[in-house]
């Protein structure tokens, strides 16, 4: 017998002996590859795996038609926009959702369509989720919004004092609780101003305060300087209205809306280089309300922080609504502070004076 005789002979219809390209016969290809032939292949009415999942290829379209241009969605219906673009990163859990009628109705069209949402959600918060930090800075500065109905005041005073902050801006002070403050910051923060409802305790002589008028008939945000050892910085200390959510009324935001622009005129109109934001915005970084603030300033959490920096609500924290922003400095660290008596966790920053 010769050579030619003892070679194996090609599988018939396939020329190069392969069981599994498309010439071979269903019998000859392995097992494996004939599983997934009948579970992707057509269904009992005859729908292959492209027609099959359709509504889940649509819904997976609409949800990246929401990421991508979550700015256009109209905000006169209920600010629909503003009340999406507050918890746009929870869009994301879409994709795991829509993931599971997907493979159960094997639909090769609708595992395709999710790649869509998946990768802008990616262009979009991705980097987010990496550590920006570049180590400590010439001072740490913390926000909070520890209120009124706050439980344990005295718990938040010692959360405060060990968090290594030069300067410290509080939110939704009571008269009541005012005192506990004052007193039990007064040891390492010497200088404080309150105006309303906020007020201001740092390490550095402060001066020139003034009311900052964010058109809601009280006191709710002021301007102070502060003396650091680097030199003077303008610190802006807010607390912008409430929004709700209301079945009659969509996402209330009115009020918050104007107060945004009130504030951003007052930052525009600053004459020091070096500012900073402390505050509860009621808004975070996407919520195009609140870009009348936002497109001056740079957030501490987006340039330093490592993940979304969540601060409300303080138990489930969903969305970033406190916020630390700054012009002429460098944030070098940003993080959220563990929970305390609030509804709101505290968050922090490290800053370079001079980047």
């Amino acid at each position: 017998m010769t050579q030619a005789d003892q070679a194996p002979r090609p599988t018939e219809g396939d020329p190069d002996g392969d069981p599994t390209a498309p010439g071979a016969s269903a019998a000859d290809r392995p097992r494996w590859w004939r599983r997934v032939r009948r579970s992707w292949g057509r269904d009992a009415r005859g729908s292959n795996c492209w027609r099959r999942g359709l509504v889940t290829a649509a819904l997976a379209l609409l949800v990246a038609v929401a990421l991508i241009w979550h700015r256009t969605l109209p905000d006169s219906f209920g600010n629909f926009g503003s009340l999406l673009e507050t918890f746009l990163p929870w869009v994301g859990l879409a994709v795991p959702v829509l993931l599971v009628p997907a493979l159960l109705r094997r639909s090769a069209t609708a595992l395709i369509a999710l790649l869509l949402p998946c990768t802008l959600w990616f262009l979009l918060f991705g980097g987010l989720l990496t550590d920006k930090g570049s180590g400590k800075g010439d001072f740490t500065v913390v926000t909070h919004n520890v209120d009124a109905d706050n439980h344990d005041p005295a718990g938040t005073v010692k959360l405060l004092n060990s968090s290594g902050a030069r300067i410290i801006a509080l939110e939704e002070l009571t008269s009541a609780a005012l005192p506990v403050y004052t007193e039990g910051l007064a040891a390492k923060y010497p200088y404080h101003v309150v105006e309303g409802t906020v007020g201001l305790w740092s390490a550095y002589p402060v001066s020139d305060t003034r009311v900052v008028d964010i058109k809601i008939g009280w006191t709710r945000a002021f301007r102070t300087q502060v003396s650091t050892p680097q030199g003077p910085l303008a610190v802006y200390v807010a607390h912008l209205p409430s929004v709700r959510v209301k079945f009659d009324g969509g996402f209330t935001s009115g009020r918050r809306n104007v107060s945004a622009q009130a504030l951003g005129d007052a930052i525009q109109a600053e004459p020091l280089p070096k500012v900073l934001l402390l505050g509860d915005l009621n808004g975070t970084m996407n919520d195009r309300s609140l870009a009348p603030v936002t497109s001056q300033l740079r957030s501490a959490q987006g340039s330093a922080g490592s993940g979304f920096g969540f601060s409300w609500p303080s138990q489930f924290p969903m969305a970033r609504i406190d916020q630390i922003m700054s012009r002429g400095m460098k944030p070098t660290e940003s993080w959220v502070l563990p929970a305390d008596g609030s509804d709101h966790r505290a968050i922090g920053a490290d800053y370079r004076y001079n980047r």
